[in-house]
């Protein structure tokens, strides 16, 4: 993100969210009204720095495990003249997120997340079938937490 291309208000907007919204009947307005801004601007604010790519996502962050779903971290090695292609086969899957490349013999990871174990399992499967590479499944052990904020 470029924080150049933020104004103060944009900046706030982003130092607030990363804190999350507050549990209530208004939560945007209840920020809105933190921020000394409108509702209206608020959303409109969120939504341009989407549209512009300054944030690349805001949504809700789900334990999908407790849930009964399951995550896991994924890696691949992939031949650099195949790697934007096989990018592409990755990201095709709904269940795939934070795909990114790494200076690594594995070189593409990307984390999955399913609605259950056996349809990870699957999703990995078919990867694997598509993409002609193995896809390396990590299942996290164990679970932390870090309350990253990264100011603007």
């Amino acid at each position: 993100m470029s924080a150049t291309r933020l104004d103060n208000i944009d900046r706030a907007i982003v130092n607030r969210l990363q804190q999350g919204l507050p549990v209530c009947d208004e939560p945007y307005q209840a920020v809105a009204d933190e921020l000394g801004i409108s509702e209206k601007k608020l959303l409109k604010r969120i939504q341009q720095l989407l549209d512009d790519r300054l944030l690349t996502r805001f949504g809700p962050l789900f334990d999908a495990e407790r849930l009964g779903g399951a995550l896991s971290l994924c890696a691949m090695k992939i031949p650099l003249d195949r790697f934007d292609k096989v990018s592409e086969q990755v990201n095709a899957f709904d269940q795939v997120a934070h795909n990114y490349e790494r200076e690594h013999l594995l070189n593409m990871w990307f984390v999955l997340a399913t609605a259950s174990a056996e349809e990870k399992n699957e999703v990995v499967r078919e990867i694997e079938s598509v993409t002609g590479h193995r896809v390396f499944d990590m299942p996290k052990e164990r679970e932390y937490y870090v309350g990253l904020h990264l100011p603007v």
